[in-house]
């Protein structure tokens, strides 16, 4: 099975596992299940550290390393999935949110998030 993870869950990881659901992190754990994050993710974590938001606060080069070196999969952002936001309906604002949706529903493998708005969105979803 695989997950993709949201932005948020993965800043979590990173440097506040205690504040991710222990449901979500006995998934990541299990060895039947791809953990997945998106490069749209490191791009918002870099921009918005860029931007001095403190929740974003952290080397963005490093922290996807250290996704890696979890072996966390790595998604790209193809051309296919870009195009895909414009399909999706206004129920929420945030491009990079938007943009873990469509890869979600393109590459049908359940997105978790902690977004009740983005939870809203047809398709694989899980709020946690």
């Amino acid at each position: 099975m695989n997950i993709l993870l949201d932005t948020h869950l993965l800043l979590w990881i990173a440097s506040e596992p205690d504040r991710v659901p222990d449901a979500v992190l006995q998934r990541i754990l299990d060895d039947r299940v791809t953990a997945w994050f998106s490069a749209a993710s490191i791009w918002e974590v870099a921009i918005k550290s860029g931007q001095g938001r403190p929740d974003f606060h952290l080397d963005t080069a490093q922290f996807r390393q250290n996704l890696i070196d979890r072996r966390y999969e790595e998604i790209g952002v193809p051309g296919a999935h870009a195009a895909h936001v414009q399909t999706l309906p206004a129920l929420h604002k945030d491009p990079f949110d938007r943009l873990l949706i469509a890869q979600s529903q393109l590459e049908k493998i359940p997105l978790y998030t902690l977004h009740s708005q983005v939870a809203q969105y047809p398709g694989p979803i899980i709020k946690v």
